[in-house]
């Protein structure tokens, strides 16, 4: 993995954080307690700061980085899946962002959310709690299943069981 300083500021990460060997943290980027970071993910926090809460997990090549004077803040129990795109955003708990979806500057997600493949969030966009979104641009088209939300809360304890039985063969 490759953990760098920028700025005098290195990267904090909590107990308990899978990091794969090929992952790269960059500067202002704290990882919460349970969190995984996966093959090829990349958090730059170099002109402002990224927060990733607990138990939340960046899959395989996402990238999450910030603007000037725009965080990005992720909550706890949240998938970044494969090759999302998260920029300068606020992500709230219990959300998943699919895979290759592209999240731009002053989002601001609701608890339980699912943002589903592919879409892309228009900066500023607010999303409201428990809904799924879809679309290019990203609309809201309804309300979460209980199935649905079931599944956000499965799917970041998966990842933390997943990410345990990973480190065993290597990263942190």
């Amino acid at each position: 993995m490759i953990i760098k300083e920028y700025n005098g500021v290195f990267p904090k990460i909590s107990k308990d954080v899978y990091i794969s060997e090929n992952a790269t943290l960059v500067g202002n980027v704290e990882i919460g307690e349970g969190s995984n970071i996966w093959f090829g993910a990349v958090l730059r926090g170099d002109v402002c700061y990224i927060r990733v809460g607990k138990f939340s997990n960046i899959q395989d090549n996402a990238v999450i980085h910030v603007n000037y004077d725009v965080p990005t803040i992720i909550g706890d129990y949240v998938t970044v899946g494969h090759s999302a795109v998260v920029h300068g955003a606020t992500i709230s708990d219990y959300v998943i962002v699919g895979m290759g979806a592209i999240v731009l500057d002053r989002v601001k997600v609701g608890k339980y959310v699912i943002i589903g493949a592919g879409s892309v969030v228009p900066p500023g966009m607010e999303i409201p709690d428990g809904v799924l979104v879809l679309g290019v641009p990203a609309k809201v088209v309804r309300s979460l299943t209980n199935e649905e939300i079931k599944h956000i809360e499965k799917n970041a304890i998966d990842y933390v069981l997943l990410s345990k039985e990973m480190s065993k063969l290597g990263g942190r």
